[in-house]
């Protein structure tokens, strides 16, 4: 069984994806800046879902090490330093999954409903820039709700856009699949994240108008899920 290390772990959407699969019986890795952090995020893990489950918190680098499958769920402005920090962790083979929305408000921006665009064109292109070579690249849950996701008694009406190397994105599938209620969606090649990450500011503007404050999903229909 591969191990999950989730980057950023500690924060809404990292941690709701955390719940989530460890529940599903995967062994999750919690990493963070502040390896105490992570431990406590690991520990509340256990207090929700019980000890049976297998979840650990490190460092960033050290949990990056200890998996093949890598979660990058940091806020936009730290994505490039935290590649610099744990490329060296990432081995041939493993797969990155940038769930990273370049948010203008994480820059400095004002409004919550904007993005901004990366010169290599998404924030899951701008992973690959940054990842060494044989690492796979995938942008896969962007549009989720966190509070759905660490709502773990009821399912999440979400569909996962997932885009990337073949192989890699229906692996990233059915990791989606092993949440409630979602369906992975094959989203193509990388560079369609550059139209899911803006998504998320449309669903933020969305759950604004509506008074939503547990989030708001997106589903597609007539979908042929025999892909």
């Amino acid at each position: 069984m591969k191990k999950i290390a989730i980057i950023g772990g500690t924060g809404d959407l990292g941690y709701g994806l955390a719940l989530r699969w460890a529940k599903a019986g995967k062994q999750i890795v919690i990493g963070s800046r502040q390896e105490e952090k992570a431990v406590k995020a690991a520990e509340e893990i256990r207090k929700v879902l019980g000890e049976g489950v297998t979840v650990s918190g490190m460092g960033n680098f050290e949990a990056t090490k200890s998996a093949q499958i890598i979660v990058l769920s940091v806020p936009f402005q730290f994505l490039v330093p935290t590649m610099r920090q744990i490329r060296d962790a990432i081995e041939e083979g493993d797969t990155l999954i940038s769930v990273i929305v370049p948010l203008a408000v994480e820059i400095g921006g004002f409004s919550p409903t904007q993005v901004v665009t990366p010169w290599q064109g998404s924030a899951a292109e701008l992973v690959q820039s940054l990842a060494p070579p044989g690492a796979q690249v995938v942008s896969a849950f962007q549009n989720m709700s966190a509070y759905r996701l660490q709502d773990v008694e009821n399912e999440v009406d979400c569909d996962a856009i997932v885009s990337g190397p073949k192989n890699a994105r229906k692996e990233v599938m059915e990791l989606a699949r092993l949440i409630p209620g979602v369906r992975g969606i094959d989203g193509g090649r990388l560079d369609y994240a550059r139209l899911v990450e803006p998504i998320t500011a449309l669903l933020i503007g969305l759950n604004i108008r509506y008074k939503n404050r547990e989030g708001i999903g997106i589903r597609f229909t007539y979908v042929n899920e025999e892909i």
